[in-house]
């Protein structure tokens, strides 16, 4: 069996899925449930027999360890993790407290666990933590990509703790030999995505007529990767992965906010046009930029697709356009995350 954390949010759900829907060993997912996670993400495998949740939190060491232990864990899956910039410039202890301390006692119990298990399954198991490209900081417009040797240089209260997390699991390999492996990503796209980010909330916005916020200029660069993808990236981490190694994992796909937006304009005008006729692009709104906002990412996957023979099946074109359509087709799922505190926290962030 294999343990992921934060198994009901966004990447997580989507890792859950994918995994089972490619016979893979059973999974019991750990999530506490905070706003960003939701149990209606898993509603498909809802009766699997190879499921199992069980509310809680990383901190909680003492859970972890019952649960590794009960369930003869092989592999860890790390995915939780507070993600959002914004909400961590506002409110940052919450990111110091999930992404620095939950990753340590994560790993204290991971090791304590590894450390007890025969010699066999020693060697079998593994610790994949799931990072980001915003730990490497910000590129200029010529720079070349970010590949695994870059220097960290993060740029918010949420690219520095996920810098923390990456530098306590780079630790626990080199100074206990626990077998971890590290991936950091691009910016994820898709399905069950909560819209907070960019991509469901130009979608969500447009659809109930209001307006498209855009930072800045919106000529933020960021490169796009399509979340089933990403999937399959960690699956391939897990099957062949190096210990001690980090994986970076990109989409070849590097596009400005605005262009971001203008081609999710352009899919809902064709898809589900405006009763007036009028393009959605009418709604954008260019609005103050936030603090420290990095002009540009983009990721170099060459180890990855040399090592592990990963390349990423969905160009920007084709993935964007199966997110607009998931969208589309599941409002019930978007009417229910974009109830209560989400609006409260949107009224709040945006009310300038």
């Amino acid at each position: 069996m294999i343990l992921v954390t934060g198994g009901a949010g966004f990447i997580g759900a989507n890792f859950v899925l994918d995994w089972l829907a490619h016979g893979g060993e059973p999974v019991v997912n750990l999530d506490a449930l905070t706003y960003a996670g939701n149990l209606q993400n898993l509603q498909p495998i809802a009766g699997d027999g190879r499921y199992r949740f069980v509310h809680g939190d990383i901190r909680d060491r003492d859970l972890v360890e019952r649960l590794l232990a009960d369930q003869a864990v092989r592999a860890i899956v790390h995915f939780a993790a507070e993600s959002h910039v914004d909400r961590s410039i506002h409110g940052p202890e919450d990111f110091v407290a999930t992404n620095v301390v939950g990753t340590f006692r994560l790993l204290e119990a991971a090791r304590a666990h590894w450390a007890a298990l025969p010699a066999a399954d020693r060697g079998a198991f593994r610790f994949v933590h799931i990072s980001t490209d915003e730990v490497y900081g910000s590129l200029g417009p010529a720079d070349p990509a970010f590949t695994e040797t870059n220097p960290y240089q993060p740029n918010s209260p949420y690219a520095a703790t996920k810098a923390a997390s990456d530098h306590l699991v780079r630790g626990y390999h080199h100074t206990y030999g626990l077998p971890v492996v590290t991936t950091n990503c691009s910016n994820n796209y898709g399905p069950y995505q909560f819209p907070e980010k960019l991509i469901p909330l130009v979608i969500h916005n447009a659809l109930a007529g209001k307006p498209l916020p855009i930072y800045g200029d919106g000529r933020q660069v960021r490169d796009w990767l399509y979340v089933g993808d990403h999937c399959a990236a960690i699956r391939r981490v897990l099957e062949a992965g190096v210990p001690g190694e980090v994986y970076n994992v990109g989409g070849a796909s590097e596009m400005a906010n605005i262009d971001v937006v203008h081609t999710l304009c352009g899919i809902l005008d064709e898809l589900q046009p405006r009763a007036d006729g009028r393009s959605y692009r009418e709604q954008i709104t260019f609005v103050k930029d936030r603090p420290g906002h990095d002009r540009r990412y983009a990721i170099d996957a060459t180890k990855i697709a040399t090592t592990l023979g990963w390349r990423p099946a969905e160009t920007f074109a084709s993935g964007i356009r199966r997110t607009v359509r998931w969208y589309l087709d599941h409002q019930d799922w978007v009417a229910d995350v974009t109830s209560g505190s989400y609006r409260d926290w949107m009224a709040k962030h945006y009310a300038s």
